[in-house]
């Protein structure tokens, strides 16, 4: 059984930055692709940015120039460092994970808890 836990979250002005940290009860090596999805209260999830286990980033164009995704294989964590934090990017931030398939065949197999981001403006 496969664990995810994100920290990180927090309550940020405007400008801010944050990052978040997902560690996995595997080593990375295991998944295709790792990546943070996002879901705000009356918004569908989105996958904001994914990393693949030849080391490819994928973001959305909202967060590009702004956001990173890392991992650190000896912790077995990905990270998304977040610049730049607009009030847009409220939101419970997901960590997936994708053992058997890919993110552009279908979402994560594996999922966090979650973890809340908030800006104030």
């Amino acid at each position: 059984q496969v664990h995810l836990v994100e920290s990180g979250g927090d309550l940020v002005q405007a400008g801010g930055s944050l990052r978040l940290s997902c560690v996995a009860s595997e080593g990375l090596f295991v998944f295709n692709a790792m990546g943070w999805y996002r879901q705000a209260p009356g918004n569908q999830r989105e996958l904001v940015a994914r990393i693949t286990y030849g080391g490819r980033r994928r973001y959305i164009d909202s967060v590009k120039g702004r956001f990173t995704i890392s991992r650190d294989g000896t912790k077995n964590t990905v990270y998304l460092q977040m610049d730049s934090l607009k009030p847009e990017d409220t939101a419970v931030y997901f960590c997936g994970a994708w053992g058997t398939t890919t993110p552009v065949a279908s979402e994560a197999d594996y999922w966090g808890q979650g973890t809340q981001v908030t800006v104030s403006s």
